[in-house]
């Protein structure tokens, strides 16, 4: 018999419905984890629509979870019942190729095993954070700081990560001018934590209309991209652009903006790709490069440093049978600054 629910796609593109499913029992090195919040990521719209590649339906989303632990295999020594804890995109990796036996495992390159959209080592297909409960090896558990509320936490295990990630790797501190391109869920990340970082934080976004917002979240500078003022004003200032806009831009006049040796790092994934021309790189040495969530340590030095600068999200609560809106708000930018379901409302 079943023994969680949740809300899946049933079929790609569809809306998502009440779903009842199985979970494994807790095994020897396994936690089991009441889940209390679940962010919404723009990344689970894309899946159950099938616009990156073909899912595994039905499709339970949900890969920022916050929950407590409520039981434990024998041979589980990091956590305990009662615990905060949070699951974020993946759930196990091969743990013996190069990519994870050098602490990059959210590279694994030969089973990484998402939370949702994936499937196990035994084959069976994963469920993710938009259900009551969830069963992970402990190895891939996160330890949520107490000092820090579940909901506003969740929506770190995946745009938290996102953004510190880029950050850390490439050296965003004092001294060093950092662009976060665009203000939503992503960038309000970015901006709080490279400020908490040190560094001299500029918001590029379309308008100025969240102009206030970003200076309350720690931006020193705000421009209007869409204003090309602000591409003779800012070229050369940039030691880190990190791109966090999933739609087409232009990202020449971006690599612009960079002085020599900067880089401009890509988080968020337009459907389409983006054409860049070879003379927006070779002078001055610039780099353009991608950065894909972090590792399991990384995740969980994150969230330490989230703990020590007591940073959250910005969130709205939702009930989960309001989900099918919240996706659609989603999509036309109509929420400050992430989605958090409530599980408690499950039920309802």
């Amino acid at each position: 018999m079943p023994n969680a629910s949740g809300y899946a796609a049933h079929e790609p593109k569809a809306a998502l419905a009440p779903f009842d499913f199985e979970r494994r029992e807790p095994g020897e090195h396994d936690v089991a984890i009441d889940i209390k919040f679940c962010g919404i990521c723009h990344s689970d719209i894309h899946q159950g629509r099938d616009e990156w590649f073909a899912g595994i339906f039905p499709m339970v989303p949900g890969h920022e979870i916050a929950g407590i632990v409520t039981a434990v295999g024998s041979g589980v020594t990091k956590y305990k019942v009662g615990d905060h804890v949070g699951i974020g995109c993946f759930v196990d990796s091969c743990r013996k190729c190069y990519e994870c036996t050098t602490g990059a495992d959210n590279y694994c390159t030969v089973a990484p095993v998402m939370t949702y959209n994936g499937k196990d080592h035994e084959g069976q297909p994963t469920y993710g954070g938009y259900s009551d409960k969830i069963v992970v090896d402990e190895n891939y558990v996160l330890r949520i700081p107490e000092n820090l509320p579940l909901d506003g936490a969740a929506p770190l295990l995946c745009a938290g990560i996102t953004l510190y990630s880029p950050l850390k790797h490439w050296n965003a501190g004092p001294g060093k001018k950092v662009a976060i391109v665009g203000l939503g869920g992503l960038g309000h990340m970015g901006v709080k934590l490279g400020h908490a970082l040190g560094a001299e934080v500029t918001v590029l976004s379309q308008s100025l209309k969240k102009q206030d917002d970003g200076k309350r979240l720690g931006a020193d500078h705000f421009y209007a991209t869409s204003d090309p003022a602000t591409f003779e004003k800012l070229k050369g200032s940039f030691d880190l652009i990190v791109n966090t806009v999933s739609a087409a831009d232009d990202w020449n006049r971006l690599m612009g903006l960079l002085k020599t040796d900067g880089a401009m790092v890509v988080v968020g994934a337009p459907e389409n790709a983006v054409p860049v021309h070879a003379f927006s790189l070779i002078p001055g040495r610039k780099t353009l490069a991608g950065s894909m969530i972090g590792s399991i340590a990384e995740t969980q030095e994150m969230l330490d440093f989230c703990g020590e600068k007591n940073i959250v999200s910005d969130t709205e609560t939702v009930a989960m049978k309001d989900v099918n809106e919240a996706y659609e708000r989603v999509l036309k930018s109509d929420v400050r600054y992430r989605f958090v379901i409530d599980l408690a409302t499950l039920k309802n």
